[in-house]
């Protein structure tokens, strides 16, 4: 029996006791590949000698600090590195605990530099449609994630609204060009914000590579331009959530080099240190600063771990070893190896209707009739059947339902550290092919289908 409130009360997690590289022992001797580090978390696999001393070393100097009264040399550090040069005007950094408190940060940074500028009526933001911003209540309100929102939506922000998702699989019609797509979902959010008033919205959030809620759905060329152009005209922030496609998982330390624009204000989490302490933050543009500093002079926000010494260390080395490894270049080789062997196992595959992805952040998407588009049945939970195959094949990969509408659709994400070698590469695609076969087989013994 458990004293712990697990993620569900009917089935206990199975005990994870030791890691090294992208190898996971269970408790009961079992060995799994990682190849998803949890949810596009372990960016350098487990057990790294660097990072634990580093954070052994932090520990032993100094464990916490209140920020209200003192700054730390690992926080200090940390956000030189990842500012180094400004990219895309982006000055200063803000840590905190998990990306649904960076995402929260955001909205709250948003908000106050409307108030600072003089323009307190900028109270609404906008979203999109399955898309995931985190699960505390403000960041929850901002997402789309059905099954997330569902249990407390009577007591969210009724600030926010969203629009359709850039997911072309599912939602570019028939004949309907890149530009053509581009162009329907920028009148769409255009049509927003004059629904809400052009003078009233205070940001457009978006994941830049959607994650979790869709499985590694990248934008169509120029619809971040053309988001960016819309955001502009109505002077409104962009907020681009990278908690899980950034800091170097889709080939680029941010997902938006790719994009040929720059947010205002950008969420990082899970890569920024691997897993080895709870860490997150936002990074700011020199034009939100200074609307503060020539207003309050103060962010009205905080939290009591906020630039934790030991979490931003371990973030420190994190980054120090992604940069002198030089593995997004890694990122990049083994991304197109990862793609190449997914589509030599899969594009055939009768239930398998999509693989897609950037760098070493890929999604397969099951469908029960991959001509029609047409989803599984939720009731048959594909996204847990192929998490339980997996495990049993030797592989963690991480899986997510209501792909498509937020009810209907299931994916898995097969995300493997930056630091993985092409052998690795394809001992993971082997097992997942293993996991998918083994699962098909039992659904197809068993007689059930979409209904």
């Amino acid at each position: 029996m458990t004293r712990v409130l697990h993620r569900t009360i009917e089935v206990q997690p199975d005990l994870a006791v030791s890691g090294s590289g992208l190898t996971l022992t269970l408790g009961d001797g079992r060995k799994v590949l990682d190849a998803s580090g949890g949810a596009a978390v372990a960016c350098l696999g487990h057990g790294n000698r660097r990072v634990a001393e580093a954070i052994g070393a932090q520990a032993q100097r100094l464990g916490y600090v209140h920020t209200g009264f003192f700054t730390t040399g690992p926080a200090e550090a940390l956000a030189d590195l990842l500012l180094e040069n400004e990219p895309g005007g982006l000055t200063h950094a803000f840590f905190v605990s998990s990306g649904s408190e960076a995402m929260e940060s955001a909205l709250k940074l948003a908000r106050q530099y409307f108030i600072e500028r003089g323009e307190p009526n900028r109270t609404r933001f906008i979203a999109r449609r399955q898309s995931y911003h985190g699960n505390t209540l403000g960041a929850l309100s901002t997402g789309g994630s059905h099954a997330r929102r569902v249990p407390y939506e009577p007591i969210m922000a009724d600030r926010f609204s969203r629009v359709s998702p850039c997911f072309p699989f599912h939602y570019r019609r028939t004949g309907e060009s890149d530009g053509q797509y581009v162009k329907r979902l920028a009148e769409e959010l255009d049509t927003e914000f004059q629904r809400l008033g052009p003078d009233a919205v205070a940001a457009f959030c978006a994941e830049t590579v959607v994650g979790a809620t869709t499985g590694c759905v990248a934008p169509v060329p120029g619809y971040f331009k053309a988001v960016r152009e819309v955001c502009d005209r109505y002077g409104a922030l962009l907020i681009l959530d990278e908690v899980m496609c950034g800091s170097g998982r889709t080939g680029s330390m941010h997902a938006w080099e790719q994009e040929g624009i720059v947010p205002d204000i950008q969420a990082i989490g899970k890569g920024l240190g691997g897993g080895y302490q709870p860490i997150a933050g936002i990074l700011i543009s020199g034009r939100v600063i200074a609307a503060l500093a020539s207003g309050s002079g103060a962010f009205v926000h905080g939290h009591t771990y906020q630039a934790h010494p030991v979490a931003c260390a371990a973030a420190l080395e994190v980054q120090r070893i992604i940069r002198e490894e030089d593995l997004l270049t890694n990122v990049r080789n083994q991304g197109v190896l990862l793609e190449r062997l997914l589509r030599d196992r899969f594009s055939t595959h009768p239930h398998v209707g999509d693989i897609r992805g950037r760098g070493l952040f890929f999604a397969l998407e099951f469908l029960e009739n991959r001509e029609e588009k047409r989803p599984f049945d939720p009731a048959l939970r594909v996204h847990e059947r192929i998490k339980r195959h997996g495990l049993g094949a030797g592989v963690g990969i991480y899986p997510t339902g209501g792909t498509i509408d937020g009810r209907a659709g299931d994916h898995a994400i097969i995300a493997p550290p930056y630091n993985s070698r092409p052998q690795e590469i394809e001992t993971i695609v082997d097992r997942v092919e293993a996991a998918v076969l083994s699962m098909f087989r039992e659904l197809s013994q068993s007689g059930r289908r979409a209904g």
